[in-house]
């Protein structure tokens, strides 16, 4: 059968009416011929030809698509009972939409996050390779390293390695000046992950090797080449600069690609420059991070044995034996797998899990709705069966109407999820590693069409199959009781709502917990004021103060110009602010010998940050020993430091007197001069709300001089400018971001925000998880409230001879309410029992994301089946109400 049939079908429809009227007036007119009168010859030849329908349905057949002749009659039909039950098609659709919109809207995150191919070939034989003695603990390697991995190794059809340009880096065209995410990486990077440039020949895989001469090359993403060069492709092989060094673009990729995988990034990739560093094993050799591309049928666990076999011998290269023992174990990880947290991945299932058990709801409240509908159009499915429909005729009715509902729920439902990922667009670009856009594409829509589907089938099927099956004589009758079919669905349709009260329990312990956890962590003391702070994350341009002292030719300057704003009440400058997620310097301290134990401590690892000597100003922090830098502590007089009680606590765990640790020698800041603690801050919180302080050290920004290690490691990479005011911080952007442009026009991109924002992104997760859930929950409760109250509304309507009939007997409106109530309530205990059973059993898949609060936590489940009871009584008073009010005269009448 092909569609020129279909489409000719209307056509065939008149000429065979038309053959069928020519048969019939021939045979009449022959009759007539032999003497019959007019009417008689008309019967006559009629009832010679035949059933005249039956005919008509045989030829249709023999043309063949009767199937989608009928589908398109259904179709229409439910066209016409959608307009005559509006009420009833809205509550559906609007119940469909909101599950469905809700699993859209979650499942176009977890694709674009999780599930949406990396835009390389085969992508599955990518992996990533880094050593360390914990898995969990990831650190490069060294060229040497990979070179020997690349000889030896057979596993692998390619291993590459590249490493971030640290520092801000900017990319200088003819109109613009942008900061670009730029890496050198070796030669075959691009081949490794099967990808070449679209315009240029990018980089041959023969370059790698030590004493570049020349102009290094450059390959620029397609991003940078349309912002920055209009996609102009006759820079190919013109000279652009970089941080104000000159590169000479060799390639562009294409657009889409980028590595390592951030879309919304600029990136830039050139040539690792080799030098003789790389050519040992020390402190000072330059490490990298290594990609690699396995055989095709090698899988990872066979070349991660292999590995570690080679690396065995490899680590006997280093000298220092805590560094070659570090060196010894090698770990392998799909590259796909390293962009997303463990952590991350495990709470956006859990949330599609809740996605999908409000969409589990909305289906059974929607089946609710569709039987209910069904049982009053019982007279009308026996009229249709007495008429010679059969039963997979009427089931399919029903199934047409299921999916043009649920057609309509999900276009309704696609807005709502669109409209989710909008309005949590911030959460998500914040606490996600990779962006989503607001616009479905082709993946989207189809799970879209696939979950209409299921849907409809969930909520229509069993319905029809209800529906089909019902007697057909007992609902002919006038009045016919049908109270055996009648207490079959009621029973269904109570299963269903018990089974929606437990799952909107489930729902609603989660969003408790996580809500339980928020306040907790508001509850924190943070160590620092965070109020009427706006903190200005510095764009720095570090080569244009190459050879100068960035302390006196920028930072001062530009905090001077900030301090004399209108409304500035205090302003410093520090490295990363509490709470910060941009920078973050380790370093490792040999532990006090003078701790009077005879027992030697061991190493402290903290964090280091430069600050000035106005900060405590701004953040109002405590001091608890000792004093906070000031203007007196400069490069001329003694290196000073400030530590924080976590530092003094490790690093001299038996000097219970913190005023002792002041004045001890800690550290060589400038390379002739010692150290000396001057001040013991009071525990701040630094990377997150949830995690205990760590062991941290301040160093004055004024003492911070090139000459120092520590100058290097943060001066020219990360700054950032505190200002406390007395103005709405928001109204403090546009002059603060003058004051910047007037400093340096390249300091004008830099990031605002406040304080508190910071703050509020520092809950993680935890913040994302539980607004979602507040709108799972919430919709849940709602349907499920919803679904009670139709089911009693329902019964009570069935009910009304009944009820007219205990009244007549006696009985007092009172009881008829506690009936109804007392019916009510079976489900909802039912369900609560049933919801905590599970709720219990899921408390351990929420665990690690709950702070100050059980996973079992009895006032939250107490809190939510009290919620869920009061709700489902307000569900039912309503109905109880409505059957307490019947007159009895006319119920017994109407019957």
């Amino acid at each position: 059968m092909d569609w020129r049939r279909w489409l000719g079908r209307e056509e065939k429809k008149s000429e065979l009416d038309a053959e069928i009227e020519a048969h019939l007036a021939l045979a009449a007119a022959d009759a007539r011929a032999h003497g019959v009168d007019d009417a008689a010859a008309e019967n006559q030849a009629r009832r010679e030809f035949g059933n005249v329908a039956l005919v008509k349905d045989v030829t249709r057949q023999a043309w063949g698509w009767v199937w989608l002749e009928r589908v398109q009659q259904d179709l229409k039909y439910a066209l016409r009972q959608m307009r005559k039950s509006r009420g009833f098609a809205i509550a559906v659709v609007g119940t469909l939409a909101l599950g469905i919109g809700a699993a859209t809207a979650m499942f176009t995150v977890v694709d674009h996050v999780l599930l949406r191919p990396l835009p390389y070939a085969d992508v599955s034989r990518l992996v990533e390779i880094s050593g360390g003695a914990d898995r969990h603990e990831y650190t490069n390697s060294t060229y040497l390293d990979v070179q020997q991995w690349r000889q030896w190794s057979r596993s692998f059809d390619g291993i590459a390695f590249y490493a971030w340009a640290r520092g801000r880096n900017f990319l200088e065209s003819k109109t613009a000046t942008e900061t670009v995410s730029f890496y050198e990486v070796s030669a075959n990077l691009f081949s490794v992950l099967g990808v070449h440039p679209a315009v240029g020949a990018g980089f041959r895989d023969s370059e790698d090797g030590f004493a570049h001469s020349g102009a290094a090359s450059v390959v620029l993403s397609d991003a940078v080449w349309r912002s920055m060069f209009d996609g102009d492709a006759s820079v190919l092989g013109k000279t652009v600069k970089i941080n104000g060094v000159p590169y000479i673009v060799a390639g562009i990729m294409p657009r889409g690609f980028s590595f390592p995988f951030a879309p919304a990034d600029l990136d830039v990739w050139t040539l690792a420059q080799l030098g003789e560093k790389d050519r040992g094993r020390t402190d000072e050799t330059p490490e990298y991070s290594v990609i690699a591309r396995l055989k095709d049928g090698v899988g990872k666990a066979r070349a991660e044995a292999e590995l570690k076999t080679l690396q065995a011998q490899v680590a006997k290269g280093y000298v220092d034996p805590e560094v070659r023992q570090d060196k010894s174990a090698v770990w392998l990880e799909r590259y796909s797998d390293s962009l997303v947290k463990s952590d991350m991945k495990r709470a956006l299932t859990i949330l599609l899990a809740a996605a999908a058990v409000l969409w589990l709801i909305a289906c059974m409240n929607a089946t609710n709705l569709l039987l209910a509908r069904a049982m009053v159009r019982q007279r009308e499915i026996a009229v249709r069966g007495a008429l010679g429909a059969g039963r997979w005729r009427l089931v399919q009715q029903f199934m047409v109407e299921g999916l043009l509902l649920n057609s309509c729920a999900a276009v309704l439902g696609t807005a709502l999820a669109l409209l989710a990922v909008k309005l949590f667009a911030y959460g998500i670009k914040h606490h996600l590693p990779l962006p989503v856009p607001v616009v479905p594409d082709g993946r989207i829509l189809l799970a879209l069409l696939g979950l209409t589907v299921v849907s409809a089938l969930l909520s229509s099927l069993g319905t029809a199959l209800v529906a089909a099956r019902s007697p057909i004589e007992p609902a002919l009758k006038q009045g016919g009781l049908q109270s055996g079919n009648a207490r079959g669905q009621n029973r269904l349709r109570g299963g269903l709502v018990v089974a929606e009260i437990a799952m909107s329990l489930t729902l609603l312990v989660g969003c408790g917990l996580l809500l339980r956890t928020i306040y907790s962590l508001r509850h924190v003391p943070l160590g620092f004021r965070a109020d009427h702070i706006i903190v200005a994350n510095l764009q720095i341009p570090g080569y244009k103060f190459a050879g100068k002292n960035m302390t006196n030719n920028l930072y001062l300057p530009l905090l001077e110009r900030v301090k004399h704003l209108p409304g500035v009440e205090g302003a410093g400058l520090m490295s990363e602010v509490p709470l910060g997620k941009t920078f973050q310097v380790l370093l490792r301290l040999k532990g006090d010998a003078g701790s009077h134990t005879g027992e030697p401590s061991k190493d402290v690892v903290a964090k280091l940050n430069a600050a000035s000597p106005g900060l405590q100003k701004v953040f109002g922090f405590k001091m608890l020993a000792g004093r906070f830098f000031n203007e007196q502590d400069t490069a001329s007089s003694t290196p000073v430091l400030v530590v924080n009680r976590a530092f003094a606590k490790e690093y001299s765990p038996n000097q219970q007197d913190l005023s002792k640790v002041v004045g001890m020698d800690l550290w060589h800041l400038t390379p002739d001069k010692s150290a000396k603690v001057i001040g013991v801050l009071d525990d701040m919180r630094q990377k997150n709300i949830a995690e205990p302080s760590e062991p941290e050290v301040q160093a004055s920004i004024l003492q911070v001089t090139p000459e120092s290690g520590a100058y290097q490691a943060m001066e020219g990479i990360a700054m950032d400018i505190a200002v406390r005011t007395d103005r709405d911080p928001n109204s403090m952007i546009a002059d603060m971001r003058e004051a910047l442009r007037q400093a340096d026009p390249a300091l004008a991109g830099s990031n605002f925000t406040t304080m508190d924002q910071v703050v509020e992104d520092s809950y993680g997760s935890q913040m994302l998880a539980a607004r979602l859930l507040e709108i799972f929950a919430g919709s849940a409760l709602l349907l499920c409230v919803a679904g009670l109250y139709g089911l009693l509304a329902y019964v009570v309507s069935q009910r009304t001879r009944e009820m007219g009939v205990r009244f007549a007997l006696g009985a007092q409106r009172g009881d008829v309410v506690w009936l109804v109530m007392r019916q009510a309530g079976v489900l909802v205990v039912c369900g609560v029992a049933l919801g905590l059973g599970v709720a219990f059993a899921a408390g351990k898949l929420v665990r690690s994301y709950l702070y100050g609060v059980s996973a079992h936590d009895g006032w939250t489940l107490g809190a939510v089946a009290a919620v869920l009871m009061l709700s489902g009584a307000i569900a039912a008073y309503l109905p109880a109400l409505r059957a307490a009010e019947v007159n009895p005269v006319e119920a017994l009448r109407a019957e």
